[in-house]
């Protein structure tokens, strides 16, 4: 396919996801995916990518220059803490023919990384204006885009969602989330690798905090991710426009899945009948695991690993929550925070 040929496909379509940016060569790799590929994953990163995939690439300054003008930016997004439902809430919303879902853009995690690192704030701004675009296409015009992003791409959230559009903001109490993270070795390992990068990021948020990683336990790296992405969502909630967000309880959804499904779908724009909300919450998707869907996960099953969880490691989830208390008290963001979630 000519280069030519390729950038007007681009901008018709979703038919290439714009999958990665090269920071080296500036290159954009595309990736052929039809509606029902998109359905199907569960990330857009590196997973998504078989052997027998298709791929381009061209220079992101083609791509941005052959941007048409009348280009939608109307992408809606879910950001969330992780580990709370953001991919089934993604998933639920997707089963609406109005909505184009789109889970974890590896791209997403590339501009976070480049405008904390590589790019001034003018440039940072015309990339975005860009990624709005590539983010806004559907495959049919009636559709509208919402992006469920990676956990820590919070903190462009301001950035991203264009005036105009909304989005969810995910969350789950500092309990359950470290009762959570606690319940899997997956998730134990995750928390421990992100540690460094997120202590860094609340210190932008909670200036002069100093914590000795290594004299941490689990459980207090397990608060530390959830005061980190909590802040973040509160920092950029302040930024968005009033009404432009909206905040959900994961556990509270669960305990109310059509109600809040019918708030969150109109939220979004997208008005749902009791009784189309019942027959999607009551579906198949609410008794999988939604990031590999050939596993059973039902909100009872969640009740069960989180009771667990605190049966097991009950004295560490009390000595972090106390921790973070305390950390609260020295720092407002944090406290804002902690309000956000009792």
């Amino acid at each position: 396919m000519s280069q030519s040929v390729l950038l007007k496909s681009i901008w018709e379509s979703p038919l290439w996801l714009a999958h990665d940016l090269d920071p080296a060569t500036d290159g954009l790799t595309l990736l052929r995916m039809e509606e029902a590929d998109y359905r199907a994953a569960s990330f857009l990163d590196q997973r998504v990518i078989g052997p027998a995939s298709k791929t381009e690439t061209l220079p992101w300054q083609s791509v941005a220059e052959a941007l048409p003008a009348q280009a939608r930016r109307d992408v809606q997004c879910i950001f969330h803490i992780g580990n709370v439902g953001s991919t089934l809430i993604s998933r639920l919303l997707g089963e609406l023919p109005e909505v184009f879902a789109l889970r974890e853009p590896l791209l997403l995690r590339t501009f976070f990384e480049m405008i904390g690192s590589g790019w001034d704030e003018g440039e940072a701004d015309r990339r975005i204006d860009t990624l709005r675009a590539l983010l806004s296409r559907t495959f049919r015009p009636e559709q509208r885009a919402i992006v469920k992003a990676t956990s820590f791409t919070s903190e462009l959230a301001a950035r991203l969602v264009p005036p105009g559009s909304r989005a969810l903001f995910l969350f789950a109490s500092p309990q359950h989330y470290i009762e959570n993270i606690l319940a899997g070795e997956n998730s134990r390992t995750t928390a421990e690798m992100l540690a460094p990068a997120r202590l860094e990021r609340l210190r932008s948020r909670c200036e002069g905090l100093a914590l000795d990683l290594a004299r941490l336990g689990p459980a207090h790296k397990a608060a530390l991710g959830w005061a980190c992405e909590m802040t973040s969502l509160e920092h950029n909630a302040a930024r968005l426009p009033p009404g432009a967000v909206m905040w959900l309880d994961f556990d509270e959804f669960l305990n109310d899945a059509v109600s809040s499904f019918t708030a969150v779908a109109a939220h979004f724009g997208h008005p749902v009948s009791p009784a189309a909300a019942a027959a999607i919450c009551g579906g198949p998707l609410m008794r999988r695991y939604s990031k590999a869907l050939e596993y059973e996960y039902s909100p009872q099953l969640r009740r069960d690993i989180l009771a667990q969880a605190r049966w097991r490691h009950g004295a560490g989830i009390r000595e972090a929550l106390g921790w973070l208390n305390a950390l609260a008290n020295r720092y407002p963001a944090l406290a804002q925070a902690i309000r956000r979630a009792h």
